[in-house]
This record gives C-alpha cells, structure tokens and sequence, in this order.
C-alpha cells in the first residue's frame, strides 16, 4: 500500500518499510490506529513499523465517559482499545514514555525513557491541557484539574477528608465534575465566570432552566463572577476562595475546570507553525508546516480556523490523516459542533446555530421553568432549521440535528411543546434522507446504518453508536423491527393479551398460563425475568376477580416477583431496605408523626420527607423489617407500596379548608383517591394529586392521573409524568361532580391496566394507543366500546378485596420465615449492612461497598 512521504525523506529500515511515530494515545490516537489498521497500514502487515508514545499508564479510554468511574465503572471499563488489538496489529504501544523532543531535520522523536526513534511520518495527537487560572494559591494542596483517570484518583482519595467541593467553570466537563463530588458526598460549589451555565452550548433561556434544575438537586452556583485566589492555611491546604465580587467561599477541595487548551509545547519547541492563542496549525489534510508531520484532534488549529475541543472532529480528523498517509485524498474542513449529553441527570442538547446569529432567523421557544424543559429551535424566513437548544427533554435531538440545514416537514412548534399541549407531532427518522448524519461522533449516516439488520451489528461495522452513545436510540428506530410482538421467548402474545386470557379463563397460577398458552420449547419450563413478573402483575390485579390469593408472596406468587417485592420493601445501595408507610393525600395527625420519629430512632433509620408528601425510612436490615412493620402498623400504619407496581401516592395541597384561593376540599379528596386505590398492581408505578385550584400547587399535571378543582367541580387529567421524560397530562373531562369523578378515574386505570404493556407508564400508554387521548375519551367517557360496567367492576373487586400485605405478613408466621439475611443463619445480621454518620443521621458506609476493589484501583499505574 502507498504511503504518502516527501520524496527527499530518509526511509529507516533497509526494507523501506517507514515508520510512523504516533505522539499521544488519547481517543483521537486509538482512532488513527483504528483507521490505519482498517487500511492495512500496519507492522503485522508488514506495512509500516507503527511507534506509539503515550504520556499516560494506561492505554487510551473514554473520557467522554470520564466522570462514569464514580458510577462504578473501573478503568478497565472506559478502555477503547479491545484487548489484544495492539498486539494483533503489531502496534508498538509505550505507556508512561511521553516524547520529550522532536528532531525534524533528522526526522527523530526523543522519549522521555531516552529512546530515540526515527520517523518518516510523524502524527502529533498530544490533546489539550486543563487551563488553571494564574491566580494566587492555585498550587495549594487539595487543587486538582479534572481530566485523567489518575486525576480521579486523586480527587477520590481527597475527598475522604474533605466536606464542601467547588468547581471553578460551569462548562460541559465543570458540571461532570460537580456532579462528581455531589456523588462522593462534599456540599458542592460552581463558579462560572460567565452570567449562565454552559455558555458556550445553550443561551440564557437554556441556562436558566439548567440553573434552575442543577440548584433543586443541592448545588450551589455562583454566576457571574470569578476566582480571584484560593486560600490556603499555613500547611498549604485549601480552606476558601476569594470571589470577584468580593464574596468568599469556604472550601476543603477546588477542582478547575475553566475549559482546555491545545498541547502544542512539543509542536513550538520543534518550529511548527502555531496559531496565536496556541493550536498545531494544520492544512485540509491535517498536515502541519512540516509535510511529513501530521496533527490531530485538540492539539491541532485546523484549516477553517478552529481547535475542535469535542471528540467527533477529533475523529474525522483522524480518518483524514489516515487516508492521506496511505496516498489516498481527503479533507478536513470543519465539523459539526453538536453535542448531546447528560449533566447531572439532566439531558442538555445544542445543535447547528444555538445561539441564532444568522441574519434575519427567528427563534421557536418552549419554557416550562416548572419542570426544567427549555426548547428553542433557530429558524430561517423560508422555515429552514438553522439550530436549536434542548434542556430537559431532548429526545428529539437525534432527529432534529440531522435535519439542519432543511425545511423541516411540520410546523416547528409541533416540535418543541410537549405532549398533550398542542398536537406535538413524532417526527421519526424515518423522515431523514439517507445522506442525513445519525451518528456525528464517527460521521455514520442513514443510508450506511440501514444496511445492516442489528444494532450489534452497525455498531461492529460502522462504529455508530460507539462514542458518546446519543445516536443509539435513534439507530434503534432506523434498524428492521421484529415482527413477533410476543412478550418474550415463552409467551407469543403481548401483556394486553396475557391479560385478557387470564381474566376470560380465570388462570390464578403461572405455571398453568405458561403450560397452556406458552410457546411450545417454553412450555413445562421456569420461564424468564420478564414474563414471570409480568404475570405475576396480571394475575395479582385480577386477584379478586378469577380468584387467586391477593398476598403477592404467597406460593409461586412469591417466585414472580421483582427484587423489592421479594421483602416488600425497596432494595438500597448497600443492601439494606427503606420502608414507607403510607400516608394518604400528605395528612397525618402528630401521634402518628411521634410514632415514625421514634421507630426511626429506634432502629437508627436515615429518615426523609419525600416529593410524594410521605417519609422515607432508610437502612433497615432484612431481619428488622417485620419488627419495624409490627410498631407501625400498631399505630394505625399500612404499606404505601413504594416497593411495587401499583399506587404510590395521591398528592394534595391544603385547599380551601386553608387556603383562601382554594375551591374545593383537595386533601379529602386526595385522601378519598388513595384508600381507593391502594395496592392496585399495574404495568408500572401510578402517581397521582389533587390541586384545590388552577394555581396548581400539588402539580397534578405531572401525574398518572391529576384532579384540579373548579368552582363547578373537578377537572381530571391523564397521562402526565415527570422523571427523565416529563409530560404534562391530557385534560380528560372537566366540572365533574365526586362520584362522576371517581367513576371515570376507575374506569381509565383499569383500561390502562387492561390494555397497556409491561413498564409502559400511562403517559407512553396513550401515546402509543392507536387513536391516543381520543380512543381513551371515546371507551372510559363515552363508553362507544361498552366496556364501562365491566371497568367499573373489576375496580369494585379490587376495593372490595384489598388487604395491607404487611399487616398479613407480620400476623403470619410461616410468612415471616423469608425476613432473614441468612436462611442457614437466620439470627444472623448482614455483616456488610454498615453505616457512618452524616449531619446528626446515617449513610451507608461507602468504603464497605467499595471493598477492596478501592486499593486495587488506587495503586494502578504504579510501580509494584
């Protein structure tokens, strides 16, 4: 294969087989490998001798998934280069062996070990460095930059003694990293010199909802102003920050993250060409002033004038320097500065021109400071998508970005409101054309993606979907769709179906269901994960109705449950249970307040008051929960099921009992929802509130189903939700009376329960329904299907029936057998279930969970 060397360049074997030297394995190194080794450029081909130095102990990772190590992943998790491919390639890969000199007129690099090795092509891939603002006390003890894996290290290490964290830079990585220190346990702190978060992705509307959103979780953010020096005490340590505007911060550990700049040291010390504020200045084929050298990725200023801080570049730059040094043409001429990720939780989107600067566009703008969702779309006079901003909610982005540039075929604010607030419209990608970009990371597009049948398969192919990971969903939609709507592998019919044949037949076991309408390789089997508690969903909401037990642990019942049903109660981090009894509609009387303070002292619980108007007791052993259960359930107490399937709660304001705007008696009502439909088993949990009037302080429109009282009565919304899809409800009826309002509310949750599929939440349920919000209308108001009587029956089973499951158990012994850690050692505790104190009550003991996988991960890299 040609190779492309000026014509005066020394070969340096006698076979003239050149040799490539690679200066940095980072995301964009491990690329050009990749692309060398696909084009046949390799020593195992005998086609080049392949010399890669790499500063850092480890081979390149993902750092895009950089602030994922604190979720649990190990470094070996985040590694890009598979095992064994340095090797099969013939790579010659020296870690922790930097280039120290470049020698152009001999053509050699130096390393830092003293090896020197000769080139005829040289790749500069040396990346960028985190920029830390020259301002006193900014070498203290406890400063850390936040950008490699030894970084991280660190930064965890430091964090044991440290309470409050700041960021210095609200930018993409700053938030990684604050989020980072909220999740090792430190009151964190953000100082973003800009007036917003994020200024160089989202405008001022974007950042104030991310703001807005980012402070509800706990973090403090400073705007606006800037660090003018880091105090230390007389040891050196970090103890605050001066702020510009004369504020002082008081801190343990400062973490900058005020952007990067290129690694060019190398490059100026050599006399290649740089910019002005710094960048490798490179031409349309990535080449440098210097022909036989190359660069590549953040080091590099590139021909349009830019140094590309996002990985996608980086990588297109890679494919174009790997092109033209196997002889063949290419051009890097810019790149798509999209990005999609999330902070935080938070799902923040920009695409195309974000912040509107082209001549004459307009902005379509959705706002709801509520729930956190900002969508701005950049428009052109002729209805030309130019760019847009999504925060909260950006499942759209995969469709939308590949769409810049064309007239889009809808109107465009049908594609910023959401749900069930003006006709919002699906815009799937099967409206791309093929040319359109699906994944920008590896530059995929819909034609080369819709070649290929499974996603294992683009992924292997075309390497879609292997970077940041946004495009997956939208690959997912593009891919063929399995024609077999079975549930699973034992069952060819869906949840709905399963349903209707189990209420028809009035089938009370699995076994028997699985036996009888099964597939036939499944039949006489255990089934799988996802039928048995499905089924176990079905048969315990029809309980009352084809006759089986109501006690969702009794007999194989117990077998088909989900990890919290097993103990009735929600599985924690380090293994201990949270218990929450149930308080209808947020009321409780002081008694019973005293009741839970003292069963949490007693028994050392971490105690929360929760969004649902309820309190969370956390960190009970398996063993202590039925001892728990028996002192509440004495005091009047039942499950609030915040382990199952079923009804959480029914939020209410104070309505006009106290408030002076309310109009009707939210709290009863509230309270009236909840006995009504407690424990009711459904395809996923149901959430619900009641407003006592339009100021809407419960938020019921963010629910399964919301009541919101008029002066004639009661208006009744279905559909919403919040989490990391909000949607706000669809108005139903409205000026319903009490018992007009009950009976369409028993009506639309057992449709929903009847006809929904499995963990399909109400607000996905009537969306995919064919014929949506009007179907339902038409079957639970109209009755057109004549399905009302029955409805409205199997919900009078199900209130006729009900029974508390641990007022059962804890009166049950047989039943209490299952409440213990050990089954051999039944008096024996969980050893691992530990706590340490944080503000006057318990957390779990973090160090335990790491076990020794913590010293494992802090010595790698090190000399043994």
């Amino acid at each position: 294969m040609p190779v492309s060397i000026p014509p005066t360049a020394p070969t340096s074997t006698p076979a003239a087989i050149p040799t490539l030297v690679v200066v940095g394995h980072g995301m964009v190194g491990q690329r050009f490998l990749e692309a060398l080794a696909e084009r046949g450029l390799t020593g195992a081909a005998g086609t080049a001798r392949v010399v890669v130095l790499c500063e850092e102990p480890r081979a390149a990772y993902d750092r895009v998934q950089l602030t994922s190590y604190f979720a649990g992943k190990t470094p070996e998790d985040l590694s890009l280069a598979e095992h064994g491919f340095m090797e099969r390639h013939g790579f010659e890969l020296r870690l922790g062996d930097p280039a120290v000199a470049v020698d152009r007129t001999a053509r050699t690099v130096t390393a830092r070990s003293g090896e020197v090795f000769a080139y005829d092509t040289l790749v500069l891939a040396t990346g960028s460095y985190p920029f830390v603002p020259p301002v006193p006390g900014k070498d203290s003890t406890g400063c850390f930059v936040y950008r490699t894996i030894e970084d991280l290290l660190a930064i965890e290490e430091y964090a044991r003694t440290a309470t409050t964290g700041a960021v210095v830079g609200g930018g993409l990585l700053g938030l990684e990293a604050a989020g980072a220190l909220k999740g090792l346990g430190l009151d964190t702190h953000v100082v973003e010199f800009a007036p917003r978060l994020m200024p160089v992705q989202v405008d001022e509307g974007g950042g104030a909802a991310l703001l807005r959103t980012i402070e509800d979780m706990g973090l403090t953010v400073h705007t606006g102003v800037g660090t003018q020096e880091v105090i230390a005490d007389e040891g050196g340590a970090v103890t605050g920050m001066a702020l510009s505007d004369g504020s002082a911060l008081a801190t343990d550990l400062v973490v900058f993250s005020a952007g990067v700049r290129p690694r060019d040291q190398l490059a100026r010390d050599c006399g290649l060409a740089v910019g002005p504020r710094g960048g490798i200045v490179v031409d349309e084929e990535c080449r440098t002033s210097d022909p036989a050298v190359f660069a590549i990725g953040e080091c590099a200023l590139a021909s349009d004038g830019r140094v590309y801080g996002l990985v996608a570049p980086g990588y297109e730059m890679a494919l174009t320097a790997a092109e033209v040094i196997t002889g063949k043409e290419a051009a890097f001429t810019g790149a798509d500065l999209s990005t999609k990720l999330k902070l935080l939780g938070v799902d923040v989107a920009s695409f195309g021109d974000a912040h509107g600067t082209a001549e004459g566009c307009l902005d379509v703008v959705y706002s709801d400071a509520r729930s956190g969702v900002y969508k701005k779309l950049v428009m052109a006079a002729d209805g030309t998508l130019l760019g847009g901003v999504l925060v909260g909610d950006a499942d759209q982005y995969g469709t939308l970005r590949p769409m810049t540039g064309s007239v889009l075929p809808v109107a465009p604010e049908q594609l910023v409101l959401p749900a069930g607030a003006g006709g919002p419209v699906a815009l799937g990608p099967s409206a791309l054309p093929d040319e359109a970009v699906i994944c920008s990371c590896h530059n995929v597009t819909k034609g080369a993606i819709c070649e290929h049948g499974t996603l294992p398969e683009v992924k292997r192919c075309t390497k879609a979907g292997t970077g940041c990971g946004s495009c997956v969903k939208v690959i997912g939609q593009l891919l063929p769709q399995s024609q077999d709507a079975g549930l699973c592998g034992c069952f060819a019919y869906t949840r709905s179906e399963l349903y209707e044949i189990v209420r028809t037949l009035r089938i009370t076991s699995y076994a028997d269901l699985l036996d009888s309408h099964g597939r036939e390789a499944a039949r006489g089997g255990d089934g799988c994960e996802i039928c048995k508690p499905t089924v176990g969903s079905v048969i315990a909401s029809l309980a009352p109705t084809v006759g089986a037990s109501g006690y969702v642990l009794d007999g194989e019942q117990a077998a088909l449950q989900d990890t919290n049903d097993h103990f009735l109660a929600n599985l924690q981090r380090n293994g201990s249970y949270s218990i929450v009894p149930r308080i209808p509609g947020g009321e409780i009387t002081p008694e019973k307040l005293i009741v839970i303070g003292e069963v949490a002292r007693d028994f050392g619980l971490y105690t929360k008051i929760t969004g649902g108007q309820r309190i969370d007791l956390f960190g009970a052993r398996v063993d202590q929960l039925p001892l728990i259960w028996t002192r509440l359930v004495d005091a009047g107490f039942e499950s609030g099921h915040a382990y199952g399937k079923s009804l959480r709660t029914v939020k209410s304001c104070v309505g006009q009992t106290w408030c002076r705007y309310g109009v009707q008696d939210s709290v009863k009502m509230a309270i009236d929802l909840e006995l009504r439909y407690r424990g009711l088993r459904a395809p996923h949990k149901l959430k619900s509130a009641v407003s006592g009037c339009a100021r809407e302080c419960a938020e019921a429109r963010g629910k399964d189903f919301g009541i919101i009282a008029t002066a004639g009565g009661w208006n009744l919304y279905v559909g919403g939700n919040g989490g990391a899809t909000p949607r706000h409800a669809d108005l139903l009826a409205q000026d319903l009376s009490d018992a007009e309002l009950v009976r369409l509310i028993d009506r639309f949750l057992m449709f929903y329960i009847r006809t929904a599929d499995r963990l399909e939440r109400t607000s996905a349920w009537l969306e995919r329904i064919e014929g949506g919000l009007e179907h339902v209308r038409d079957v639970v108001v109209h009755d057109r299907l004549g399905l009302c009587d029955e409805l409205e029956r199997l919900m009078a089973d199900h209130v006729r029936g009900y029974r508390d499951e641990w007022a059962e158990t804890i009166n049950d012994p047989e039943r209490l057998r299952r409440f213990v850690t050990f089954v051999n050692a039944p008096d024996a505790p969980d050893p691992s279930v530990k706590f340490v104190p944080e503000r006057d009550q318990v957390k779990p003991d973090l160090d335990i969970l790491a076990g020794p996988v913590l010293a494992i991960r802090t010595l790698e890299g090190t000399a043994s």
